[in-house]
C-alpha cells in the first residue's frame, strides 16, 4: 500500500509537471498572436525573452536574482495552505524581517561575519515568525479569518517599520533609509556585477527544509492532516489551534527571511517601501507551484526568468511593458487552471477526426 501511495504520488508530480509545460507553451503561443497582431515580430520577441533570461551568465544572474525573493514568500503561503490557511501577510512579515535585519546587523557591527550573518538572518526570522503568529493565535482562539487579519497586518507593519525608521534609525538625508550595514554582515555576490548574493542558496536549503518537514517529520503530517479534515485531525487528537499558531509562526519566517536576505544581500540596508509586492506575488507562485516546496521553487524561476527576459523584450524587440505584463498573465491563468485545459484538451479530441471515437 505504502509503495502504491508512493508510485501515486510520483505520477502526480509528473502529470502536474507536463501539464504546467504545455500549459506554458500554450500561454506562449497565444501571446505570439497578441504580438502578432499588435505588430511586432513574435520570433524576435521570444528570441530576446529566452536570451534575457537565459543567454550569458549575467543574464542568467538576473532571473536567479529576480526568483530568490519569490522563492521565499511562494514558500510562505505554500506552508500556510497545508494547513488549511491562506497567508497574505507576507508582505508584512518582511518589512519586520527586513527591519530586524538591518537592526541587528547595525547594533553588532564589529561581530565577525561567521557569527554576525547568521544572528541577522536569525533576528529576521523570528520577526516575521512572530507577526505570522498574530493571526495564527486569533484564527486559533478566535476564529477570526487569517485573510482579513494578514491584510490588516500588513499595513500594521509597513507603517511600523516606517515609524520607526523615520524615529529611531534614519541616516541623515532625503531618503528614509538606515545606514549601510557592516561589510562582515553583507551576503557574498556570487557572480560580479550582477548582484546575486548567496541568498539563493539560502533559499534552496529553505525549501529542502520544508519539504523534509512536511514529507518526514510528524508535525509535518499533523500539518498536512489539519489542512484536509481539521474536525478528523482534531477526534484523531491534534491540537488544531496549536497547528494554525505553529504554522502561521513557520510561514511568517520564511516570508521574514525574505526581507533579511534583501537587505543583507542586495540593498545592504533597510529602505522604506522597498518591496515591489513580492508577498503578494508569492501567493500566484504558491499556486502555480501547487503548494509543493519544489513546486515553487520551479514557479519562482519561472517568474525570474519571465521578469528578466521580459525587459530585454522590452528594449531589444520594442514590446511593450503591458504587452509583457498580458503575456505574463496567460502563463499563470493557464498554469493555474487545470481545469480549462482539460476543457479544451477534451474538447479537441472529441472532435470530429479528433483522438477520441
Amino acid at each position: 500500500m505504502v509503495r502504491l501511495n508512493k508510485l501515486k504520488d510520483q505520477q502526480g508530480i509528473i502529470f502536474n509537471l507536463l501539464y504546467s509545460v504545455v500549459a506554458i507553451v500554450i500561454a506562449l503561443l497565444l501571446g505570439g498572436i497578441l504580438i502578432y497582431l499588435s505588430g511586432h515580430d513574435p520570433g524576435k520577441a521570444y528570441y530576446h525573452l529566452v536570451y534575457g533570461a537565459f543567454g550569458n551568465s549575467y543574464n542568467l544572474a538576473q532571473t536567479l536574482l529576480n526568483s530568490t525573493p519569490l522563492i521565499f514568500t511562494g514558500l510562505a503561503v505554500a506552508i500556510g495552505f497545508q494547513s488549511g490557511l491562506f497567508n497574505i501577510g507576507g508582505e508584512g512579515q518582511l518589512y519586520w524581517g527586513a527591519l530586524a535585519t538591518a537592526v541587528t546587523a547595525l547594533t553588532f557591527p564589529h561581530l565577525p561575519g561567521l557569527i554576525l550573518l547568521p544572528l541577522a538572518l536569525l533576528a529576521g526570522a523570528l520577526a516575521g515568525g512572530c507577526w505570522g503568529v498574530i493571526p495564527g493565535y486569533l484564527k486559533a482562539r478566535t476564529g477570526a479569518h487569517e485573510v482579513i487579519t494578514t491584510i490588516m497586518l500588513n499595513y500594521i507593519a509597513i507603517l511600523a517599520t516606517t515609524f520607526l525608521l523615520r524615529n529611531y534609525y534614519k541616516e541623515a538625508g532625503p531618503v528614509d533609509q538606515t545606514p549601510l550595514i557592516a561589510e562582515s554582515a553583507r551576503m557574498a555576490e556570487l557572480i560580479p556585477f550582477t548582484r546575486l548574493s548567496w541568498a539563493i542558496f539560502l533559499g534552496l536549503a529553505v525549501v529542502v527544509l520544508s519539504d523534509y518537514l512536511l514529507k518526514k517529520t510528524s508535525i509535518g503530517y499533523d500539518i498536512q492532516a489539519v489542512g484536509k479534515n481539521s474536525a478528523a485531525a482534531e477526534y484523531a487528537g491534534i491540537s488544531v489551534p496549536g497547528i494554525y499558531i505553529l504554522t502561521m509562526g513557520f510561514s511568517g519566517a520564511v516570508a521574514g527571511l525574505t526581507g533579511s536576505t534583501l537587505v543583507l544581500g542586495l540593498f545592504n540596508r533597510f529602505i522604506t517601501n522597498f518591496s515591489p509586492g513580492y508577498g503578494f506575488t508569492g501567493i500566484a507562485v504558491a499556486v502555480l507551484g501547487r503548494n509543493r516546496p519544489w513546486g515553487v521553487l520551479l514557479a519562482a524561476l519561472l517568474f525570474g526568468a519571465l521578469e528578466a527576459g521580459g525587459m530585454s523584450m522590452q528594449l531589444y524587440a520594442r514590446i511593450p511593458a503591458d504587452l509583457m505584463r498580458i503575456i505574463q498573465g496567460l502563463v499563470i491563468l493557464l498554469v493555474a487552471a487545470p481545469a480549462f485545459i482539460q476543457l479544451l484538451v477534451g474538447s479537441l479530441l472529441n472532435r470530429p477526426g479528433g483522438g477520441a471515437k
